[in-house]
């Protein structure tokens, strides 16, 4: 039989371990908790470690220094697997499962010898009930297949019978705008909680376990509800409310429908409200529609009724808490090292680059990865409708558009941002996405002096990219002449980037373009890379080459002049190339 034992790492100390039983233990710096860790950075009680047979969890009680795994902040509790380093101050905690055989250590971490006592940890903790313990969350994202409809449809009846308890006996709406203290305000909601889920626990269908209810109201209550869970899983990548009862999830490219759902309606309108108001953002019935975005930079959109007639409904739009690099595109074959090399080269000679692309295909990750060969010593200007990119360069200013108050006034548009931004001295403007008037505004600043200029476009295909700043001219409300217009977006735009996304899930480039100039009232292009799919293997992942077309940029001799070089081989296309 597999047997437990917690191994427990305190820098320049020995390693304590413990054989476990199955059950709850509480985690903290107080006399009464069953493993005691004693520590000013650790809270009294810190932590809850539940353990039952091939399921274990740990759950973070809002504590001020936080508890990690693999050295990712918690956000409530996780599933934790054997081997998983848990941080808790500055104590290493693990978990080793064996069968009757010699158990490996794990290496202590090297650091300074703490100036605080060693931990105080009971040898035999006290052995628990094991009827009510955590049940297992999977780690695909599934459907609860295994509870009936019936249980959780009372599960749900359940959850708002105690959370309108919660919000009679604590004003939730009033402490959370007030000074209390965050960790002051968890602490009070959830100790009212536990008490009100010990007056009905009688009641509780088997199916449901107290500690996770507990949870999840805390969720609803103060946090994201059912989304804290995809918000933490760094595999989602977009997460899909269509009403109260169905969450999508985009996870590894794939759309799956998740097994959790909403209380009711109020509930996910109590979350969007959450997401916009500290930003100052607004959704009634008068605008029943609002973008924004959470404070790791994810897009938001959420929808109400009366335009939603399913209920209120949420798009989220992860983005990793660390941007990705040209070499993490390469790995996930987006583009080749030639094709980096090429745009890192268009950047540094200032070209003005568009990249387009659907809907999903990655078009502001691009930017951001653009934006990044942007020499330090520049001023960037960057103009969105909700702030993503994600810049380093010490010379940034952001600047964010605003929606329209109450009374319908004071909006600022991208275009008010883009006319202000030329009286602003920038070196560089990037438009997070040119979708109406701004792209007028866009090319004549492109066409004098702020050259070095990025944006995106929505657009299946480098042609149709340039037939939609046209038509976004158009939009303008200036009457010119198509012949003119054209003239602009030729004089303008160097380099078209075409991004899409595959069946597969997978993002890749498939065009990289360039604007060589007008031939009458047409706009020519080159294409100097280009993907071409030959296939599915037998998974179902797409096949294909990144290929040079032989068109050689123009703007190669400039190079020397700016005392920059690319190898004329790379634009071969008999060179050989990797399948993807």
């Amino acid at each position: 039989m597999a047997k437990i034992k917690l191994i427990i790492q305190n820098p320049g100390a020995k390693q304590n371990k413990f054989e476990l039983e199955c059950g709850t233990y509480t985690i903290g710096s107080d006399a009464t908790c069953m493993i005691r860790l004693n520590h000013p950075e650790i809270d009294p009680r810190h932590a809850m470690l539940s353990l039952q047979p091939d399921n274990y969890w740990i759950e973070d009680f809002a504590t001020r220094t936080g508890t990690f795994v693999n050295d990712s902040k918690m956000s409530g509790g996780t599933h934790i697997e054997p081997n998983d380093k848990i941080k808790i101050g500055p104590f290493t905690l693990a978990l080793k499962i064996y069968e009757d055989v010699q158990e490996h250590e794990i290496q202590p971490e090297k650091a300074p010898e703490p100036k605080q006592p060693a931990a105080s940890i009971p040898v035999e903790p006290v052995k628990q009930d094991t009827s009510k313990l955590f049940e297992k969350p999977a780690k695909e994202v599934a459907p609860k297949q295994s509870i009936p409809q019936e249980a959780l449809d009372q599960e749900k009846a359940i959850k708002k019978q105690i959370h309108d308890e919660l919000v009679d006996r604590l004003d939730i709406k009033r402490l959370s705008t007030s000074k209390i203290n965050k960790d002051e305000l968890f602490k009070k909601a959830k100790d009212t909680i536990e008490i009100i889920i010990d007056d009905i626990k009688h009641k509780l269908p088997k199916e449901i376990d107290p500690k996770i209810l507990c949870q999840d109201i805390i969720n609803e209550a103060l946090r994201l509800g059912p989304l804290e869970e995809f918000l933490a899983d760094p595999d989602i990548t977009e997460i899909m409310v269509n009403g109260p009862s169905k969450i999508f999830v985009e996870k590894k490219g794939k759309l799956t429908l998740s097994g959790k759902t909403f209380m009711n309606n109020d509930s996910v309108l109590s979350i969007i409200e959450r997401i916009v108001s500290p930003i100052g953002r607004r959704v009634d019935e008068s605008q029943p529609y609002v973008d924004a975005r959470l404070t790791d930079g994810s897009r938001v959109n959420a929808v109400i009724a009366p335009l939603s007639l399913i209920g209120p409904c949420i798009t989220i739009r992860k983005f990793s808490d660390i941007p990705f690099t040209s070499d993490d595109l390469i790995n996930f074959n987006t583009w080749t090292q030639d094709m980096v090399d090429l745009m890192q080269v268009c950047i540094l000679l200032r070209k003005n680059i568009i990249v387009a692309g659907g809907t999903g295909s990655g078009k502001t990750t691009l930017l951001n990865v653009l934006s990044g060969y942007i020499p330090g010593d520049e001023r960037i200007l960057t103009i969105e409708d909700a702030a993503e990119l994600k810049l380093h360069q010490e010379h940034l200013v952001r600047l964010e558009s605003r929606s329209a108050n109450i009374e319908g006034k004071g909006a600022i548009t991208i275009r008010d941002l883009v006319r202000n931004a030329l009286r602003m001295r920038p070196d560089r403007i990037i438009v997070g996405e040119c979708r109406g008037g701004e792209a007028l505004d866009m090319l004549q600043a492109m066409n004098t002096g702020h050259d070095g200029s990025l944006t995106t476009v929505h657009a299946n295909s480098p042609r149709d990219a340039l037939a939609r700043l046209e038509t976004m001219v158009l939009m303008s409300g200036m009457e010119l002449p198509l012949k003119a217009i054209r003239e602009q977006v030729a004089s303008a735009v160097d380099i078209i980037i075409q991004q899409s996304r595959f069946s597969d899930g997978t993002r890749k480039i498939v065009n990289i373009s360039e604007v060589v100039g007008q031939e009458g009232e047409q706009i020519t292009m080159q294409d100097i890379f280009v993907f071409k799919q030959s296939g599915l293997d037998a998974e179902g992942n797409v096949l294909g080459d990144f290929i040079p077309t032989g068109s050689v940029p123009t703007f190669m001799e400039e190079l020397k002049t700016r005392g920059l070089s690319l190898k004329p081989e790379m634009f071969n296309p008999n060179k050989h190339t990797k399948n993807y």
